[in-house]
């Protein structure tokens, strides 16, 4: 890994607060991703499922950790099993943890090799009377691939069919979505690595630059920082490119007088950034874009103040609707008639605003959180509203990360990031 070693005692208290919600003599067992393959002897690199990196921080392949508070050998109530070493995988893969490595990642005192877990699961599981499964219950989640943990739940479903089963999902829905200070500082440093990114841009951008010679800025930027890339696939929108919400293709000519949207977040330590910026490839707005630039800024830093504790997100949403609709109305894109015969399913302001304005974001850009919950201090959102125009072939974005507070407005974890139309216009001309 790139990222500083992180102190195991984040894993060690997100894993008390997993095991203090399980039921009576009960297992939770997580295991790693698999290596997907891509064809002859190709893979995907190896990402880490992020719940099992969240309650232990073992970053690497075939590897399972097991909770059961109540095993009757305290020894068992936290277990962590990887893969074997030896001397061939070090010379061909690198080396692999070891048993006192685990540990020091973990802080899970007992570390066994894989090849063990069978024997080990098996003896445990006489002692138990309900097993957790990990499955994927994200809002937007969309597997079409067998997983290691969709087997894993399989064998044990055959192999233990006296047993109860229960879900892990809500609990970490819950707990992830409050972030430890350790986890805000790693979410901080991904998002000042992506401002180093961003500030490297603002001095390349000109008429006639690419945009993917504009990803590869970012991308050198972010490596040389030990990020480990980017957090998601980075748009790299110029012109009408903007008005395609998911355009990742990054392969046209930025041109004189267009607007340039930039997707783009770091990740470091598998925590992620997400930031949206939108400046003028010719580094002036025009009267017109700087119109439509200034209503975005206004409707996100509104929507910011609106992230305090007791909001609810559905709620918030329909907050922020009516802030972009009196916007909508300044500019001059909506009249009173459109707001009279609207659809309240789909109301006039989704003509040029039709997504979301807040996400989760952690170990996922689309982070886990209770969202038909009251929000919680600490936990970290975006805030990305956007105005979208085709017909004048403009698309506007803005986009930071924040943090809600006990009392008091978010701290925005972006904050470094240059936003005020004058300050790109002067940086990118400087």
């Amino acid at each position: 890994m790139k990222y500083d070693l992180i102190p195991n005692t984040l894993f060690i208290k997100n894993r008390k607060k997993f095991t203090a919600q399980m039921k009576s003599r009960s297992i939770a067992v997580f295991n790693s991703n698999d290596i997907y393959p891509i064809s002859a002897d190709s893979t995907i690199p190896f990402q880490q499922h992020r719940d099992i990196f969240y309650l232990s921080g073992i970053d690497q392949e075939e590897s399972i950790i097991l909770l059961f508070p109540e095993a009757s050998d305290p020894k068992y109530r936290e277990v962590a099993f990887v893969r074997e070493t030896n001397e061939h995988i070090a010379v061909w893969e690198g080396e692999k943890l070891t048993k006192q490595a685990a540990t020091k990642v973990s802080g899970i005192q007992t570390v066994h090799w894989l090849s063990d877990f069978d024997k080990i699961f098996f003896d445990l599981m006489t002692e138990a009377d309900t097993i957790y499964f990990n499955t994927n219950e994200h809002y937007r989640q969309a597997v079409e691939t067998q997983t290691r943990e969709d087997r894993f739940i399989q064998r044990c479903k055959k192999d233990f069919p006296a047993h109860q089963w229960a879900k892990s999902n809500p609990i970490l829905q819950e707990i992830r979505g409050v972030k430890e200070q350790e986890e805000i500082d790693l979410i901080q440093k991904a998002c000042s690595i992506t401002e180093k990114g961003f500030r490297r841009v603002l001095g390349f951008v000109a008429p006639e630059v690419w945009e993917y010679e504009i990803e590869a800025e970012y991308l050198h930027e972010f490596i040389r920082n030990r990020s480990d890339g980017f957090a998601y696939t980075p748009i790299i929108a110029s012109g009408q490119n903007a008005n395609v919400l998911h355009y990742i293709e990054n392969i046209n000519q930025c041109k004189d007088g267009d607007l340039l949207l930039m997707d783009v977040g770091a990740s470091y330590a598998n925590y992620s950034s997400d930031m949206t910026r939108t400046i003028p490839v010719n580094g002036r707005f025009t009267k017109r874009q700087k119109e439509v630039y200034e209503a975005v800024l206004r409707v996100k830093n509104e929507a910011t103040n609106m992230l305090v504790p007791g909001t609810i997100w559905k709620e918030y949403h329909k907050e922020v609707g009516k802030v972009m609709t009196s916007e909508l109305l300044g500019l001059g894109l909506l009249d009173k008639a459109d707001i009279q015969k609207e659809d309240k399913d789909w109301p006039a302001y989704k003509k040029y605003f039709m997504h979301g304005t807040s996400h989760h974001i952690g170990l996922d850009t689309h982070d886990y959180g209770a969202l038909k919950m009251p929000m919680k201090a600490n936990m970290v959102f975006t805030v990305e509203p956007g105005i979208y125009i085709p017909d004048e072939k403009m698309g506007i974005r803005l986009e930071d990360d924040v943090v809600i507070q006990v009392k008091g407005n978010p701290i925005n974890l972006m904050s470094g990031i240059p936003i005020d139309a004058e300050e790109i216009e002067s940086l990118m001309n400087s």
